[in-house]
This record gives structure tokens, sequence and C-alpha cells, in this order.
């Protein structure tokens, strides 16, 4: 049985839904190469962080978040970021000479004005989409809820006034309005959502009594929340959409794609078991699609989401109730 595992995410065709997210494992022509070989459907670039340039540049003696520049200052700034830019945009267009899989780049930016310029280098490059990697913390016990959702809205539309290539959003669970949030934002004119952003988690160090790295990969139980949210947005949104976070096997790709995933990105799985996981994953969907006789992954995206199922209210419910009521 032949099975067709091509889907489509941010408008580009993907041989197949497993993407390979952002990461050092995505950051040179050598492994892009591989992962390629590997049979990945596409392929995110690991982030450019203004943030990093700017430490880069404050570390050598450049004061540059308050603008107090003298001329040599102004020199090492500019040099350090077209640097890194340059670096970047080499790497998109030599992984685009290199194989034929979409090549999507992630930019991470903390002003308005990067976020556009970096697009707009980016798209220039030749890359076949861009990945927003967003989000701002809302940790300004000043600001109301609407203030910090209205700058990722100014960020959208500023980027997709600029650049003609797909623009993808990924973003965290962190909005008081969650639902309303996604869907608005999915009417800006984006390609796709990435549901959700892992973070850098803190932790205390008890010996040296330090701040210190939580635990850097995510785990199979991290899932729960993507698909909760997957299966209640799926039908309602105006683009396609990414499952990310905690997908560590087979079985939960195709459950993020029943649930309402055009895709899924990976990372974690890959530094834990390698990067030859990713044939072992395909053949197993393969597999388990042949003995429910699918004869492609459009049949089941979206089969089991909040809107296709009897009782929509198994992703809606919060609490534990008789699941857990014998146990002590």
């Amino acid at each position: 049985m032949n099975i067709d595992l091509s889907t489509t995410y941010m408008g580009l065709e993907l041989r197949n839904p497993i993407i390979a997210a952002s990461s050092g494992l995505t950051d040179s022509v050598v492994k892009i190469k591989e992962l390629d070989k590997q049979g990945v459907g596409a392929i995110v670039l690991k982030s450019i962080f203004e943030e990093q340039i700017i430490r880069e540049i404050d570390a050598q003696g450049v004061n540059n978040m308050y603008g107090t520049y003298q001329d040599a200052e102004n020199y090492v700034s500019f040099y350090t970021r077209e640097h890194n830019l340059n670096n970047y945009t080499q790497l998109i267009q030599d992984a685009k000479n290199t194989v034929e899989i979409p090549i999507i780049a992630s930019i991470n930016c903390i002003s308005k004005g990067e976020w556009i310029d970096y697009a707009k280098r980016i798209a220039e490059a030749g890359a076949n989409g861009i990945e927003i990697n967003l989000f701002i913390m809302p940790a300004d016990a000043k600001k109301t809820g609407a203030e910090y959702e209205q700058a990722y809205f100014d960020i959208a539309n500023s980027i997709k006034q600029q650049i003609d290539i797909p623009v993808a959003l990924k973003l965290s669970s962190y909005f008081s309005g969650l639902a309303n949030t996604i869907v608005k934002l999915s009417e800006t004119g984006i390609s796709s959502l990435v549901l959700f952003n892992r973070f850098y988690s803190p932790d205390i160090d008890l010996d040296s009594e330090k701040i210190v790295s939580g635990n850097i990969y995510s785990s199979a139980s991290d899932n729960g929340n993507t698909l909760r949210w997957m299966s209640l947005l799926h039908g309602k949104v105006s683009c396609s959409i990414a499952a990310s976070t905690g997908i560590h096997s087979w079985e939960s790709v195709i459950k993020n794609i029943m649930a309402g995933a055009n895709a899924v990105q990976i990372a974690s799985v890959l530094y834990e078991k390698g990067i030859t996981h990713v044939p072992v994953m395909l053949k197993e969907m393969e597999s388990w699609m042949a003995s429910k006789n699918y004869n492609s992954i459009k049949e089941i995206i979206g089969k089991l989401s909040s809107a296709k199922i009897n009782n929509p209210m198994m992703y809606e419910r919060a609490q534990f109730m008789k699941y857990f009521s014998n146990h002590y």
C-alpha cells in the first residue's frame, strides 16, 4: 500500500509533516544536508536572536541599548550586527543551494524596527518562509493584557506589509484570551501558527546558590497543552498550524495531526535519539496508517479535533474528576 505522507504547511508543499525545529541541529549546511537525507519534510534554521547580537556588541564595550555611540562604537556595533546577519543570510543561500526541501528562517527580536529589517534581509536571501519566534514576557505590572497583545498584532502586520514570503508566528500560550487572540492573529495574513514556544526555564543550584538553566529538553508529557489547543483551534483559524513541544514519537506525530496540526516540529527527540530516528518515525507512521486503511495524511488532519468529536468537553475540561477519583 502506497501511503502519501505529504502535507501543506505555510502554503509550502512538504513531503511529510515532520519538520526539524529551530535548534543547534539546524545551524550549518552539513547538518541541514544530513537532516534532508534522513527524510524531514522541512527545516527551520536556528534562530537569529537580536538580543544575542546586542550582548555581543555590549561585550565589546558598546552601549547600544541607549544609542550612546561614539564614532568608533558606532562602527563596532554596525560591523557586529552586519556580520551576524550576513552569516545568517549566507546560511540560507547555501542551504537553498544544497537541498530541495523548504528552508524556513527563524528570527527572535526585541524591538519592532529590527523585526522588519531582519525579515526583509532574510526574504531577500531566498528563504522559503520566516518563522517569527515571538514572545513578550508579560512581567510589567503596569501593562494590561490588551497592551501586550497589541504588540503581537503590530509586529505581525508590519512584517506582512514588508515581505511577500510566507510568515509563521511561533507563540506561547500566555494570553488571557488565548483562543480569541490566536484566531485574530491568524487573520492578519500570516501563513501559519506554531503552537507552542518552549522557553528557557530558570532553576536554582542549592550548592552554588546561583541561578542556572533548567532542563533544556522537552518531555513527552509537555505535549498535552499543545494537543488540547491544536484541537480547540482546528477549523477556527485562517491559516495552517504546526504542533511543537513534547513530540517524541511517531505516535505523538499522529496524535497531533489528528487533533488538527498540518505539520509538527521536533528537536528534543533528535538530540536524544539522533537524527536517524526520523526514518524510523516515518516508517512507523506509514505502518499505522496502512493498518487503519488510510491512504493519505490529509485524511486524518483534524479528524479528532474538538469540532469533530461527540464530546468536545474532553479537550475543554481542565480539572480532574472521575479519572483520579479512585487514587488516594
